[in-house]
């Protein structure tokens, strides 16, 4: 349902919005907890390895997917913001155009590498077939994983945040529910997993589309629209495509960082693993705010409100800062419980904490730069996202990560510190950008 975000207490439309949409991130990572959780109880290793493994190249498709998308979030939002209808449904249905091409061809090309992709990964020869088997299904599914996530990024550009939180919620409980039936029922073992997880969404996009059709959802599309625009595609991919590209790096960096602490021995992997999974929930906020920015912000661009546009980059950085303070302060003090929920062993604990305490200035850091590159992507300029995540990436986080590692042997502490090094560079990028953006529009003024 298409909702106006450039009026009222802007504190208050942020929190509206952002919270059904961290609920949904939440059920996403609850979505890919589950495929793990539930073979580990019914099958060996090696199924939980295939599993694992496949769910880690899926999880970087779909971020990918996401923030291609994004395009379409601020499209639509600015055009909802400026009252021009034409252009929100321009904007849909050329994004139903593109997002199925693009998905059918991304469909055949990754079926065409799933043993190259399966070899790339390291993948033990165990877990081989596993993974080929997980990875065959979930690629034939890709055109469904693409059209929930097209469909939550056109709601969310409307300004409801609510409908892609059902959607999502529908699609957990049917996965949670198709795993027990293929995993344990069936004995599918990881082809189970990608089968429930392809149907789940599968049946997620059946209900969104039957959700649309039977509310007022202020989408209206008839065979006249769906007619080829360069422009409006264009104007999609020039927002959404540095995006996509940029979250592809950032899953290759945090692959390599996991690399780095496989090569220093087990302990320290299993230390490194467990804190990037806490490190994950503690993002979600951040990663919400990232749409919440980029969706607020397009309306009010649209509408011409940029001191409102600002205002919201405000409030959204006081907010991520407040909650990026909490979890630095109570990780400092007590990061050991949190470890112990995950593992026994004393010395993957400390090893842990050693890490995360470290690793934990991330969450105010990255808070900042998320917010900021929502408040970019609303204004087209996505490109500086990728600038700086990229900076970030080449210059400090891998660099450093693997320096901290060869010259710091015997603690976790100086790779957890890199980590953050690389949002703080990414920190300073984007103060520098959001001057230059404050001070170029003063000169066109």
């Amino acid at each position: 349902m298409q909702k106006n975000l450039t009026t009222g207490n802007i504190f208050k439309t942020i929190i509206s919005f952002c919270l059904p949409f961290l609920l949904s991130y939440f059920l996403q990572t609850l979505y890919g907890m589950a495929d793990l959780f539930i073979i580990g109880q019914f099958n060996g290793v090696e199924s939980t390895t295939a599993v694992s493994i496949g769910s880690q190249v899926m999880h970087m498709i779909t971020v990918m997917i996401v923030g291609l998308a994004m395009g379409t979030t601020v499209m639509i939002g600015q055009a909802i913001g400026a009252e021009k209808k034409e252009d929100v449904t321009a904007a849909i249905s050329n994004t139903v155009v593109l997002f199925f091409v693009l998905s059918i061809a991304a469909t055949v090309l990754l079926l065409c590498l799933v043993r190259p992709i399966t070899a790339v990964m390291s993948t033990p020869k165990e877990a081989v077939q596993g993974t080929i088997s997980y990875l065959t299904i979930c690629f034939m599914g890709i055109p469904f994983i693409t059209a929930y996530n097209v469909i939550s990024s056109i709601f969310r550009g409307m300004g409801d945040s609510r409908s892609p939180m059902y959607f999502i919620a529908v699609a957990c409980a049917v996965n949670i529910g198709l795993d027990f039936l293929l995993i344990g029922g069936f004995h599918m073992g990881a082809a189970g997993a990608a089968l429930g997880t392809t149907l789940s969404q599968t049946f997620s996009v059946f209900v969104s589309l039957a959700f649309i059709a039977k509310n007022k959802s202020g989408i209206a599309l008839n065979r006249k629209n769906f007619h080829l625009n360069r422009k409006i595609m264009g104007s999609i991919l020039k927002i959404g495509f540095p995006v996509a590209v940029q979250d592809g790096f950032i899953q290759i960096a945090f692959l390599v960082i996991t690399v780095i602490a496989n090569r220093r021995g087990l302990n320290d992997a299993a230390a490194v693993g467990i804190v990037e999974k806490i490190i994950s929930i503690l993002f979600l906020l951040n990663s919400t705010m990232l749409s919440t920015v980029s969706a607020l912000c397009a309306q009010n661009i649209g509408a011409g409100k940029h001191d409102r546009a600002k205002q919201t980059l405000k409030y959204a950085l006081l907010i991520t800062t407040f909650f990026g303070l909490l979890s630095v302060i109570v990780m400092q003090v007590a990061p050991e419980p949190f470890i112990g929920l995950f593992t026994s062993d004393a010395k993957v604990i400390r090893m842990g904490a050693q890490y995360m305490h470290g690793y934990v200035f991330d969450c105010i850091l990255a808070g900042i730069h998320f917010c900021f590159s929502g408040y970019f992507c609303a204004y087209g300029k996505s490109w500086i996202s990728f600038v700086h995540n990229v900076a970030a990436i080449l210059c400090a986080r891998i660099p450093l990560a693997y320096l901290a590692s060869v010259y710091f042997p015997d603690t976790l502490l100086p790779m957890g510190l890199a980590t953050s090094t690389g949002s703080l560079v990414s920190v300073v990028i984007c103060i520098f950008f959001f001057l230059w953006m404050q001070r170029h529009t003063k000169e066109t003024k």
